[in-house]
């Protein structure tokens, strides 16, 4: 079995801008074009454009979609539109998070469930085994699109320069078909990192005509090709999980502090779904004994917590961070880490990160760290 990474639909283009290229879930994806820290403040303060082919999108479809959506995810499927999205989580029995998802309700009938690269294959396989008796199809469509994300304040006017879909009347969380550029496109209004943005489902064979229309459009008001690492660096600034770091099978969504996304209500106890026993048990934990808590740490110097590293107070340890980087918005290091509860209310002293052997002292934040004006 071949073991090289797979490419997107704008590996060639990656390539000629000089793009650092990096595996990612199987994937060569380009971590950075030129300076991050420039690609983190173009998308905070004009616009980055990315490639996110690499996500995974599953098509449901069939009189019973929803039904079944709704067994094998922990939200209510039921209750979201035509033309609409939610964020969800699919677990395991024991109630672990196997992956966060968004899904699109495109038509009566049809939802498009998007997870994340690194776990595409246990979502598309767990939704056919739960499948069943459902009279819905599960579709692996991975192949059929190509991802393209407008993330900044300019975002807006670049996409509106483009098409005649109707984005004023796009809400946040919603999708609609259109043409932009002249091409067919599932315009989708969501986004990873904090600031307004679209998202571009397309055939990769258009892939290319769409990034250079977009480049000539937005290139005059300031955007830049963005890459994964800056991706990363917004994200955390603006407190969104990532699976594998804040989000793990080890982890229910209670423990997460995301138990907002759990919707026991949207079924009878006779008619359940997959991990709904589990979850209850997690919910009555979480109100009775909290679970360690996730919150955000600000750096008092400039040594940068990595995931993994202890959080510590009075000598001992009370937590471990998930994620930590440089932010170039704050222009101090931050972390987000679970936390013992005793230690999580912002503010709280002496708490320190682990770095090496010294304990850098760090303050207790609310997340998330940064939060657009709107």
């Amino acid at each position: 079995m071949s073991t090289a990474p797979r490419l997107t639909a704008l590996d060639a283009v990656h390539r000629a801008l000089g793009a650092t290229m990096t595996d990612f879930a199987g994937w060569d994806m380009p971590l950075r074009y030129a300076s991050e820290r420039d690609e983190h403040n173009a998308v905070r303060t004009k616009a980055g454009l990315f490639d996110l082919s690499h996500m995974g999108e599953i098509t449901v479809t069939g009189p019973a979609a929803v039904d079944f959506l709704n067994f094998a995810l922990v939200g209510n499927i039921g209750s979201v539109g035509v033309g609409r999205a939610r964020y969800t989580m699919i677990v395991a029995e024991d109630g672990g998070i196997l992956d966060d998802l968004i899904v699109y309700r495109l038509g009566e009938t049809e939802y498009m469930v998007v997870a994340n690269a690194s776990n595409a294959q246990v979502v598309l396989d767990a939704l056919t085994a739960r499948a069943g008796s459902f009279d819905a199809e599960v579709r692996d469509d991975r192949e059929a699109y190509a991802l393209l994300a407008v993330q900044g304040p300019e975002s807006p006017g670049i996409l509106k320069s483009l098409t005649d879909a109707d984005l004023d009347g796009l809400k946040y969380y919603a999708g609609l078909p259109g043409t932009v550029a002249g091409v067919p496109a599932l315009i989708a209004r969501t986004g990873y990192t904090g600031e307004d943005g679209f998202e571009l489902f397309v055939a990769p064979g258009d892939a290319e005509k769409l990034w250079g229309a977009l480049m000539e459009a937005g290139t005059p008001v300031g955007m830049v090709p963005a890459g994964l690492s800056c991706r990363d660096t917004l994200r955390l600034e603006a407190g969104m999980p990532l699976y594998g770091h804040e989000l793990t099978a080890q982890l229910t969504p209670f423990d997460a502090g995301l138990g907002r996304v759990v919707k026991f209500e949207k079924t009878s106890q006779a008619e359940t779904f997959v991990g709904r026993a589990a979850l209850a048990a997690a919910a009555e934990r979480a109100e009775t004994a909290p679970p360690r808590k996730l919150v955000g740490l600000v750096a008092a110097g400039r040594r940068v917590p990595r995931a993994g590293f202890s959080v510590v107070a009075d000598g001992k340890v009370i937590g471990e961070v998930t994620s930590g980087a440089p932010s170039p918005t704050l222009g101090r290091p931050i972390a987000m880490a679970y936390v013992d509860a005793g230690h999580a209310a912002p503010g709280t002293e002496g708490v320190g990160v682990d770095i090496r052997g010294t304990h850098e002292p760090y303050e207790v934040v609310a997340l998330p760290f940064y939060k657009r004006q709107k």
